[in-house]
């Protein structure tokens, strides 16, 4: 069972830095696509970034050149750096995983959330 947990949500000023990650078990892919989408209140759930197994990203236009998605060695944790943060970036971020080497529209497995929030 595939099981994904997010953590280092929280709260920050505007201009700020957090870096989310996400603890992922449960599989062994050879090919896999992994995001990280957020949902704020209100609003449809969004994109923000992408990795798959051959290391290519893809970012929303909203966070390209503020926030980097990156895997550690063993490729069982997946991050998201967020830097220059801003207020509209304040949401639920969630981790998600697929065994799609080409990222789909919608995934497979899903983490529970973790809450940022950005003041201004």
């Amino acid at each position: 069972q595939v099981q994904l947990v997010e953590s280092g949500g929280g709260s920050v000023q505007a201009g700020g830095s957090l870096r989310l990650s996400c603890a992922a078990s449960g599989y062994t892919f050879s090919s896999y696509c992994m995001g990280w989408f957020r949902q704020a209140p209100g609003k449809e759930r969004e994109k923000v970034a992408t990795i798959n197994s051959a290391g290519y990203t893809t970012y929303a236009d909203s966070v390209k050149g503020r926030f980097s998605i990156s895997q550690n060695s063993a490729l069982d944790t997946l991050y998201l750096q967020m830097n220059s943060l801003k207020p509209e970036d304040t949401a639920m971020y969630y981790c998600a995983a697929d065994v799609r080497f080409y990222c789909p529209v919608s995934f497979s497995y899903w983490g529970r959330g973790t809450q940022v929030t950005v003041s201004s």
